[in-house]
């Protein structure tokens, strides 16, 4: 019963961030009421014992919507909000679209043949879920996702033309650091 609850605040939650995003005239705000979605929406997979799955999504969201406002505030014409404006556009055909998608899966509630037994739960529903999605390819996943992280992190340190020894010299022992523009921490 708690479950069913929480997943109904969990729910409604979700689709209020979700029109939050097209409601509110700052970028920052939007990207904000767009990971509340994400998360609410990652909550409902805590709620289905997807331990890893839930808090992954949690993270991967949280970090990409972090990454998205630094790029909305730097290129966006308006990131504060300070002037009105619309994120929508076409809205009698968004409308059409939108009813339309929900009446085919209202109605797909209805149509589907569901089946009448509950099999038990499975002993980890995560690798059960992780090998109907990838099959035989899960190990090349698992590689695949290790190698993209450390190119993030190598393309970071690369991009990085000034580090710690730069600063502080070679042993780490300067006083003040050597920074072409005064501020900051190192004043």
């Amino acid at each position: 019963m708690v479950q069913a609850v929480v997943f109904a605040i969990c729910a409604a939650a979700s689709v209020a961030a979700g029109i939050a995003v097209f409601r509110v005239d700052s970028m920052a705000r939007a990207t904000l009421a767009l990971l509340a979605s994400f998360v609410l929406a990652a909550i409902t997979l805590l709620l289905l014992d997807l331990s890893y799955l839930g808090v992954l999504v949690i993270l991967m969201m949280t970090m990409e919507m972090m990454i998205m406002i630094v790029f909305m505030v730097m290129y966006m014409m308006n990131p504060a909000g300070l002037m009105p404006m619309t994120m929508v556009h076409n809205n009698r055909g968004a409308l059409a679209i939108s009813i339309g998608v929900f009446a085919v899966l209202a109605a797909g509630i209805f149509i589907v043949p569901w089946p009448d037994t509950r099999p038990g739960t499975p002993a980890d529903p995560t690798l059960q879920l992780a090998e109907a999605i990838m099959g035989s390819k899960m190990l090349v996943m698992m590689v695949v996702g290790m190698v993209l992280f450390a190119t993030m992190v190598a393309t970071t340190v690369l991009s990085t033309d000034r580090g710690r020894y730069d600063r502080y010299g070679d042993d780490l022992r300067r006083s003040r650091p050597d920074d072409p523009i005064r501020g900051g921490a190192g004043r």
